[in-house]
């Protein structure tokens, strides 16, 4: 069975935690280990739903804070794993998403035993894949009192600086109809591939918009990620399917997001096949701005979808911060420099300990 020391410094404890390969669906064997090493903390209180671990203090503070981490990656790359240290940058599979923040977390919730504010620590499987296996979403629905708080932090990569809110996430499927034929008698059919150009034109011709929200801009995004069409090689395809991916600014809600998406493809079918709402920054919430002086930094937006968005719709302001550039998440070259894992940690637990 893998062990965690929790006491360890955040930046071994994140090496630690990315040599357990968790891609979403196989976290088993990572909740395990940190539920094993969590309940060896006397001050905590551990919960466990599916491979989803809570751990909470009860010292009778007024406010509570909840602090959120999810365990899995996305798949491994060739050399990904194990990690390496080089020139005080850690790469590796997870290592800015987002296990650098999980071992932030794990190594405060061993070694914080009195904070000033109450503490909910959650650790959780399957943010990387469909929302609908969501763990945090699981405990929502299952368990929405173990989420209770005044306050959350995600600890998504977020350059080490507060990201508030994120955009909305909005997938559909374009399906553009045609007729079969024989390739040799192409002109007794209609070929829906070629007839998918104009769902691809109106993409190319499409402007996303930058939306401000709270002060916040927001960049939107409109884009195919997927086509699919064809039947054999000499006949005549009668379908294609572009499958689009729409990030719309927290100023929209998923209803008024797909009526957009509806009036680009106009004359088309369109399908939504999965979507999630966007959270606005919560900024102006008195706990989300003691937070923000406390760590320093002028907040950003956060551009891709996260679990915030959970929080928000729990009416629980939520923002994003944790060690690692979001722009090399899922990428095979992941890396983080340890000088921030340091960093997060240290701010984390002073804003925890001080009054």
């Amino acid at each position: 069975m893998a062990l965690l020391d929790l006491t360890s410094d955040a930046v071994a404890l994140t090496a630690a935690v990315c040599d357990i390969p968790s891609v979403s669906g196989d976290e088993r064997t990572l909740a395990d280990a940190v539920e094993t090493a969590l309940r060896g903390c006397p001050h905590l209180r551990v919960e466990r739903d599916g491979d989803a671990v809570v751990a909470r203090t009860s010292l009778g503070r007024g406010t509570r804070v909840v602090v959120a981490g999810h365990l899995d990656t996305v798949p491994l790359a060739a050399g990904s794993l194990p990690t390496r240290l080089e020139d005080g940058v850690l790469h590796g599979r997870g290592t800015v998403d987002m296990k650098g923040g999980v071992a932030v977390a794990l190594h405060l919730a061993a070694t914080v035993a009195e904070p000033v504010r109450d503490v909910t620590w959650v650790f959780y499987d399957h943010e990387e894949v469909e929302a609908a296996r969501n763990g945090l979403g699981r405990i929502a629905r299952t368990h929405p009192e173990w989420l209770e708080g005044d306050f959350a932090i995600l600890m998504e990569p977020s350059d080490g600086v507060v990201e508030g809110g994120c955009n909305g996430t909005l997938r559909a499927t374009i399906s553009v109809p045609g007729v079969t034929a024989h390739s040799a008698r192409a002109w007794m059919g209609r070929n829906a591939i070629h007839d998918a150009a104009e769902v691809l034109a109106r993409l190319q011709r499409y402007e996303p918009r930058t939306i401000e929200v709270d002060g916040l801009a927001y960049r939107e995004g409109l884009n195919a990620v997927a086509i699919t069409g064809g039947i054999a090689g000499n006949v005549i395809p009668d379908s294609c399917v572009v499958t689009v991916n729409y990030r719309f600014a927290p100023a929209w809600s998923v209803e008024e997001a797909e009526a957009h998406v509806r009036e680009v493809f106009a004359g088309f079918a369109v399908e939504v096949t999965d979507s999630a709402p966007g959270a606005r920054p919560g900024l102006d919430s008195p706990a989300a701005a003691a937070f923000v002086a406390a760590v320093g930094g002028e907040p950003k937006p956060k551009y891709g979808w996260t679990d915030v968005a959970r929080f928000s719709a729990l009416g629980v302001p939520a923002v994003n911060y944790g060690p690692g550039d979001p722009l090399l998440a899922h990428k095979d070259d992941e890396r983080v420099p340890v000088q921030q894992i340091t960093d997060c940690a240290e701010r984390l637990r002073a804003w925890l300990t001080t009054p």
